[in-house]
């Protein structure tokens, strides 16, 4: 048995030397080819990659299996990750949906109780900007509605949407131009919330406008809401127009909540003028019986 071993291992040393060396010769060979500059050579290169790659693909199908499967569980944890950051923001819109329905039905049950009524005559008429025609020195744009066909009147409340983007100041048949709250023209009476300050709003052609007048300041805090008041009947009042800021030289500005950038589609506000009272009567009314009999009394008593 000894033997045997020994012998099979003498026969097969020679021949893994036989191997190695041949296998050295053949890379050698093949590196020496690949560093030979002359047409030949590269036409015998060609040639020889020509017919020996296309035999090669079952040497590669490993090589693209492995990397499909990595590529895969790649593409697996990506999803997972992202399925999991779509579900943390489904249940966090939940959340704002049920208390946006909280909020809602509160509203409800306060208009109910209030016997709010809301003013019929406040519906909108939409218009598309047709151009900007803003300035250093003048901020306004144009709109595709007009007095013609659209009946648009100056000083319509104009908005995009979200807040007050500025009032009707100028009407032809066709268009109508709209003054920006930033416009150095535009003045716009506001109320801060929760505080209830009333206040200016200056545009002063930048993009925050500046707040003015407010009776104490020192109420108002960075962040609060500002609506406009309705005073002087130039705007409805409530309307949104954006949220105080407190800027480098320690004014109070409003961030405008309209987004001013993409001003495309606006509506106009179409508002009739307050309802005038006249006569002391209509406000006053009649006397009460028990009024009217203690009258002369009391003159009595001051005669006396």
């Amino acid at each position: 048995m000894a033997r045997q071993s020994g012998s099979s291992e003498e026969f097969a040393r020679p021949l893994r030397r036989f191997f190695v060396g041949g296998l050295v010769l053949i890379l050698f060979a093949v590196f020496v080819l690949w560093r030979i500059d002359s047409p030949r050579a590269e036409r015998f290169r060609a040639a020889l990659v020509d017919a020996v790659v296309p035999q090669m693909d079952w040497a590669f199908v490993p090589v693209t299996k492995t990397v499909e499967l990595v590529e895969g569980v790649q593409s697996y944890a990506r999803l997972q990750q992202q399925n999991q950051d779509l579900r943390r923001e489904l249940q966090q819109m939940k959340a704002w949906k049920e208390a946006a329905l909280q909020l809602e039905q509160e509203n409800a049950k306060l208009l109910d109780l209030n016997k709010v009524r809301l003013d019929p005559a406040l519906t909108v008429v939409t218009g598309q900007v047709l151009a900007d025609s803003g300035s250093p020195f003048r901020q306004s744009i144009l709109l595709n509605v007009g007095a013609g066909r659209d009946g648009i009147k100056d000083g319509w409340a104009v908005t995009d949407g979200l807040g007050l983007v500025g009032r009707i100041s100028g009407v032809g048949q066709r268009s109508s131009r709209v003054l920006l709250l930033t416009d150095s023209a535009s003045r716009v009476p506001v109320t801060i919330q929760p505080s209830g300050q009333q206040g200016m709003l200056s545009g002063d052609n930048s993009t925050l406008p500046v707040l003015e007048f407010i009776e104490e300041p020192e109420e108002v805090r960075p962040g609060d809401r500002v609506v406009s008041s309705g005073d002087g009947g130039v705007f409805p009042s409530g309307l949104l127009v954006g949220s105080v800021v407190l800027s480098r030289d320690g004014r109070l500005r409003l961030r405008l909540s309209a987004d001013y950038e993409r001003l495309e589609f606006l509506r106009v506000l179409r508002s009739r003028p307050a309802e005038v009272i006249g006569g002391d009567a209509a406000l006053i009314g009649p006397l009460l019986p028990e009024a009217a009999a203690m009258m002369p009394a009391s003159e009595d008593l001051s005669d006396g």
